[in-house]
């Protein structure tokens, strides 16, 4: 692998959020840096030279798994999950403002966060190592960026974007999991009063928790364990939705009760 591409690659990236001026599609790139063809290990080199970057300034909070929704991967073209880092200058309150500007090209999406109360180091996990380990479950709105211009991203695009990643607001009502319904429980989000995406608990890869399962089995397999206290994003329950100055988004969870996100005019 060419890591002073798989660097250059990053920095272009950072650039393009700092600059808040989308590039083009990084798959190429990513391409010319692997000799052995394997783009998506590529990809996640890009990733984490940007992870350790960011590393030097803030602090780990979470995983995100993405493109758990068949609705969502239709929308960006993909056909399998990914995942990405959360960090805590991403983490916004429920129902405080967020002004535009902290995103490119946002999209938000509404999701089951669950909180870790154990670590999760299994080489294999199982829904029972899941359960016994999270703490709680909240409402949780992921607003989703693109470094990329236009959203044209393959799944090495969103991947070595740190799986497309912005924001994310945690609902304020925390559940036990064995008060919930996760595969049943509904999804309505409203956009000033009109309801603009649904679904339920199944459209996260048929049940939140075999996402879970997947992300805690892969981050055993990269050396980067969940740990305690982590916040898991377990993937949308249903379209993502474009944002735009002034929107009021309430998403609604059954037995999660609502949480809000709230952008400035």
């Amino acid at each position: 692998m060419n890591q002073q591409l798989i660097a250059e690659i990053a920095y272009r990236l950072r650039e393009a959020e700092a600059t808040r001026t989308p590039c083009p599609p990084v798959r190429e790139l990513i391409r010319e840096a692997t000799s052995d063809a394997d783009l998506i290990e590529a990809a996640y080199a890009v990733q984490a030279c940007n992870t350790q970057h960011r590393l030097g300034t803030g602090r780990l909070v979470g995983r995100k798994i993405g493109l758990t929704s068949v609705a969502v991967q239709k929308q960006l073209g993909v056909d399998s999950p990914d995942f990405g880092m959360l960090f805590a200058d991403m983490a916004v309150g429920d129902g405080e403002e967020i002004a535009l500007s902290r995103t490119l090209q946002p999209k938000a999406e509404a999701e089951i966060a669950l909180v870790l109360e154990r670590d999760l180091t299994h080489e294999k996990h199982t829904f029972a190592d899941i359960i016994g380990a999270t703490a709680y479950a909240v409402a949780a709105i992921e607003i989703v960026g693109s470094r990329i211009a236009n959203w044209d991203i393959t799944l090495a695009d969103t991947i070595a974007d740190n799986a497309s990643s912005g924001l994310f607001v945690l609902g304020s009502r925390p559940a036990r999991l064995r008060e919930l319904d996760l595969v049943n429980c509904t999804m309505a989000m409203e956009r000033a009063g009109q309801q603009v995406s649904a679904g339920t608990g199944a459209a996260c890869l048929g049940n939140p928790l075999n996402a879970a399962v997947w992300l805690a089995d892969m981050m055993v397999r990269r050396g980067s364990p969940l740990k305690a206290g982590d916040v898991l994003m377990s993937g949308a329950l249903g379209p993502m939705v474009p944002v735009k100055d002034g929107d009021r988004l309430v998403a609604r969870i059954e037995g999660l009760g609502d949480v809000r996100a709230v952008f400035s005019e």
